[in-house]
């Protein structure tokens, strides 16, 4: 899991962290993972957890709150807004951490891809490239470069990428 740096956010302006809670916990905050991802703060106010370790069968929180009921019994209703982004099918949504990670986890790209996100381009460790592989969207891991594999439709992972 995370570290325990937590880092308040806003989630629109004029808003503070902790000031919506429509749903689930009362009370609920956002806070910002070392890993500059939406996260959950815990009770502790210093326990900051990624938004996908939310209702995810594992009591993270000191005192189990990223496992209440109140947050977990109709999920993704009954999450916190932070916690949730939407996919391109209206049906389909994932946890707000997975937004541009670089994975098809919406199953459509629409979590990696304009219109829908706004993405920035590849980051460090990552090829742009439009890719043949399904788990990616328009970048893949370095590690995949020069492995006798295609990975991009322009075989640009194979004789063009530097590698990792």
């Amino acid at each position: 899991r995370q570290g325990t740096r937590a880092e308040l956010s806003a989630h629109s302006p004029g808003q503070g962290a902790g000031s919506r809670h429509e749903q689930g916990l009362p009370g609920a905050q956002a806070c910002i993972t070392l890993t500059n991802r939406t996260g959950f703060l815990c009770h502790d106010q210093r326990s900051c957890i990624p938004a996908s370790g939310v209702c995810d069968g594992v009591r993270t929180c000191t005192h189990g709150e990223d496992e209440d009921d109140s947050l977990c019994r109709d999920v993704p209703q009954s999450l916190p807004h932070f916690l949730v982004a939407h996919c391109g099918d209206p049906a389909s949504w994932i946890y707000s951490d997975q937004k541009c990670d670089g994975t098809n986890n919406c199953g459509d790209c629409s979590d990696e891809l304009s219109p829908v996100t706004v993405c920035p381009r590849c980051g460090p460790g990552w090829w742009h490239c439009p890719s043949t592989f399904f788990k990616y969207c328009d970048c893949i891991s370095r590690r995949l470069c020069r492995d006798h594999i295609q990975h991009c439709s322009d075989w640009s992972d194979e004789y063009a990428c530097p590698g990792p």
